[in-house]
């Protein structure tokens, strides 16, 4: 929900008289948009990056699925003190007090490609609301710059003071990103009193905009280095009687030469946020970005919306028609597209179900896949888009979450609502969830990305049974509550908004 004030309204657009609004979320992912650059790729050069990425890939595919070894977990903060920018571990591990008032009232400018105002919004969208509507009731003031919405603006209502204020791009299709358009609005506003800080998800400023810009701070929910994994990880799950795809060869073409660009203009930016620990590796070791300049903020979630309800659970699973004979149940949510793993899932679960009789999967979403899930009979109850309301009860109905996605890129939020929710996970064995979500053993189950590995995973989970499921899960609410609330992850972003506005806040404790 967003607000008004007496001398200025929420949303800000010339052409148009402005009027308040509602926002519904949902749990949908979205790709984020990324400049591509026509840069012609050798066949040599190509080839010699397949050598490179596909030699740690395959090495990948034969670590024994149980066995979670985690390199970030010895690097633990326990009394860490100093400056925060010399911190390669991720902030939310640090302790930042939510009932001490900020020692600043920030003017924060925030460009993102989308704000949520419909109900399918996207990760990066969803995070962005999340953060700051949460920083906006701390007494921070937020004007968010972002493409007008597909929804009528007319329609929306407010009901609160402490809201973000969002200024739509004026003469643009709805959705359509210009970041000039942006930056004039932005200008014009910073006129009227100087942004203590700038944010932008991604590339929605571009290089050569941020790099005049010294108190800017950029998200990163996905590079280019992790996209080229998941073009591999996709196409090693093709049949050996399969060519390789057109699509393949040309998104290596295409995304090599988009790596080298990005390693070349992300020293533009001042501040670098990386969403998990590996993606922080990645900024420091191959991007070239200095220590100093990275800083790693996992994403987080609303604590209110996702916790341990069993009775929801309850009523959820005699709502959909899971049988109270079944022996496990297991859940997958997101957009249902060949990227997020299914292809994978739908083929582990069709070998697991000729074995065992009363396992039940639950999917959660749309896409492609919907109706192939639906093909594997009546173990599989698949639900479609599912409302924001009833994600509480989804996850509490489930015994286990499973992400089989192919895309090392960012961290998807699914995981960590799952554990907020105390449930354990099953998921890709990647370097992003090795080392920010299944940090322990007890937390859940890792695989890897190939059809055997999965299902040996899941004939694991069967073994364990749901009370020994039950137990993971509490240890994961634990850890979950301690790392990836929203108001965790606001703290850790505020601290870090204060230090570029002042080095001196820049000291921790």
């Amino acid at each position: 929900m967003f607000t008004t004030t007496k001398t200025r309204p929420t949303f800000l657009k010339k052409t148009s008289p402005p009027q308040p609004t509602t926002t519904v979320m949902a749990p949908t992912t979205s790709k984020t948009k990324r400049p591509i650059f026509p840069i012609q790729s050798s066949l040599l050069t190509t080839l010699l990056c397949i050598i490179l990425f596909t030699i740690p890939a395959l090495l990948l595919l034969h670590t024994p699925p149980a066995s979670i070894c985690n390199p970030f977990s010895t690097t633990t903060p326990s009394s860490f003190s100093g400056d925060l920018r010399s911190a390669e571990f991720s902030w939310n591990r640090l302790s930042f007090s939510s009932s001490i008032p900020p020692p600043v009232v920030l003017k924060i400018a925030v460009f993102t490609r989308k704000w949520p105002l419909g109900t399918t919004p996207g990760g990066m969208e969803r995070h962005a609301y999340t953060l700051y509507t949460d920083l906006a009731t701390r007494g921070h003031q937020i004007h968010i710059f972002t493409s007008p919405p597909f929804e009528d603006v007319s329609l929306i209502t407010a009901n609160t003071t402490n809201a973000p204020i969002v200024h739509f791009l004026e003469d643009a299709e709805p959705g359509q990103w210009r970041y000039n358009k942006a930056w004039e609005q932005y200008e014009e506003e910073n006129g009227k009193r100087p942004f203590d800080v700038i944010h932008t998800e991604s590339v929605a400023l571009p290089h050569h905009k941020a790099r005049d810009v010294p108190n800017l701070a950029v998200s990163w929910h996905g590079i280019a280095l992790e996209s080229v994994s998941s073009s591999i990880y996709q196409d090693l799950l093709r049949r050996p009687v399969e060519p390789m795809s057109q699509s393949f060869n040309k998104s290596l073409q295409v995304m090599i030469p988009k790596v080298l660009n990005e390693i070349r203009f992300f020293r533009n930016y001042q501040h670098h946020i990386a969403i998990s620990d590996s993606c922080g590796e990645m900024l420091r070791d191959v991007y070239q970005i200095p220590s100093k300049r990275v800083h790693v903020i996992v994403n987080g979630v609303n604590e209110n919306d996702f916790r341990e309800d069993p009775e929801s659970g309850k009523k959820f699973r005699s709502k959909i028609g899971v049988p109270e004979n079944a022996s496990l149940v297991l859940g997958v949510a997101g957009r249902l597209v060949k990227d997020k793993g299914h292809p994978l899932l739908y083929e582990a679960f069709a070998n697991l179900i000729k074995k065992y009789k009363h396992v039940y999967l639950v999917v959660a979403g749309s896409g492609p896949w919907q109706q192939r899930y639906m093909e594997l009979g009546s173990q599989v109850i698949v639900l479609g888009s599912m409302n924001p309301s009833e994600l509480r009860g989804f996850y509490n109905a489930i015994d286990i979450f499973v992400n089989p996605t192919l895309r090392p890129q960012g961290l998807d939020l699914t995981l960590m609502e799952a554990m907020m929710a105390g449930k354990p996970v099953m998921a890709s064995r990647f370097p992003s969830i090795k080392g920010t979500i299944l940090v322990d053993d007890e937390y859940g189950f890792m695989f890897s990305p190939n059809v055997e590995s999965l299902v040996e995973s899941l004939e694991l989970v069967v073994a364990e049974g749901p009370r020994r499921l039950a137990q993971r899960g509490k240890a994961c609410r634990r850890y979950a509550s301690s790392m990836f609330t929203a108001r965790k992850m606001a703290l850790a972003y505020e601290r870090l908004f204060l230090c570029i506005k002042d080095e001196t806040f820049c000291i921790y404790p």
